[in-house]
């Protein structure tokens, strides 16, 4: 098992991306932070008023976004991403091929990055 943190812009609308958009299951909230779960993978959802969200020795402030990604794994690239495009689900690229497959980068509501990851038949 995995676990992930994210900071978030807005708990709920977070809480409900991931839970209605990706297939999570929210196992707990305790009001600005939330755990939501999905194939063995924890993610905790934490606001700007939780206490990993206070000011680092010097002074930079944990916030949303950045490049480092969590990746889920799916089997219809295509059709999810028409379907999050739909939706107005950004995202950072179009769908691209790779030795391991397709791969696009989605965000959150709050900017964090997404890798939805549909893996290539061959692929160890």
């Amino acid at each position: 098992m995995a676990t992930i943190r994210y900071f978030v812009n807005d708990i709920e609308e977070s809480i409900a991306f991931y839970t209605q958009k990706l297939g999570f299951s929210l196992e707990k909230q305790f009001g600005p932070f939330a755990i939501v779960a999905k194939d063995g993978l924890t993610l905790w959802l934490s606001d700007s008023r939780t206490s990993a969200a206070r000011p680092m020795l010097d002074g930079s402030v944990p916030e949303p976004g950045g490049w480092n990604r969590m990746v889920i794994e799916v089997e219809d690239i295509a059709s999810l991403v028409e379907t999050l495009k739909a939706e107005g689900t950004h995202f950072r690229n179009e769908i691209i091929s790779g030795v391991g497959g397709l791969q696009i980068l989605a965000e959150d509501p709050s900017g964090n990055p997404i890798e939805l990851n549909q893996p290539a038949e061959d692929r160890p």
